[in-house]
């Protein structure tokens, strides 16, 4: 069996009832236990942020497919917006003496595209659109990641990024207000990122 020039693997999607298995053998454990242990702590910063990725995606719409990592943007809208999401918070769960002072990362970077594994010559923000989504409750004992009340987002086109802060790395609250970022709740993230873009 050959290993050259292997095409991209199509990733299935998985309702979460398959069980792990040696060959033909199942074990008592499924896809869906995996999940629970891997993905229940939605407070940490690596679950979170791809929460926060499915929270826009279920507010646009494009949840039936399965969500493809490592591209040059996190989502793409049916008519083919780019859209960056980015997330943070005042909690977190570890020990914290004092809330969290939220940053979001809008550094630029070398687009990879998984059909040639290969890199862009140039580098850059890659979407149309940054949505920036702030887990902004503070009262630890009820914190509820999914209570979308608990949650604001901020859109705001990745033009108007490069155009104020340039090549910088990560970005405040304040600044991301002050750009001219839209503050909306859940429900209103698709309608606002087209509103945006065709002003």
């Amino acid at each position: 069996m050959t290993t050259d020039n292997l095409g991209r693997l199509q990733t299935k999607r998985y309702t979460g009832s398959e069980k792990l298995h040696r060959h033909d053998t199942e074990t008592d454990f499924t896809l869906l236990n995996f999940w629970q242990w891997s993905g229940s702590d939605l407070i940490s910063n690596t679950a979170r942020g791809l929460f926060a990725e499915y929270i826009v995606a279920s507010d646009i719409g494009i949840v039936n497919g399965v969500n493809q990592s490592w591209l040059e943007y996190d989502l793409k809208s049916p008519e083919g917006i780019r859209i960056e999401v980015k997330t943070s918070a005042y909690i977190q769960d570890w020990y914290q003496q004092r809330y969290s002072t939220p940053r979001f990362s809008i550094r630029q970077a070398y687009a990879w595209d998984p059909n040639t594994d290969s890199f862009s010559d140039t580098i850059g923000r890659h979407s149309d659109v940054y949505v920036f989504c702030l887990h902004h409750y503070k009262n630890q004992a009820m914190i509820d990641a999914l209570d979308m009340s608990q949650w604001t987002f901020y859109v705001l086109p990745t033009a108007r990024i490069d155009q104020l802060l340039g090549n910088q790395k990560t970005v405040g609250l304040g600044r991301i207000k002050s750009a001219g970022a839209v503050e909306v709740a859940y429900c209103e993230i698709y309608s606002t990122i087209k509103s945006e873009l065709r002003q």
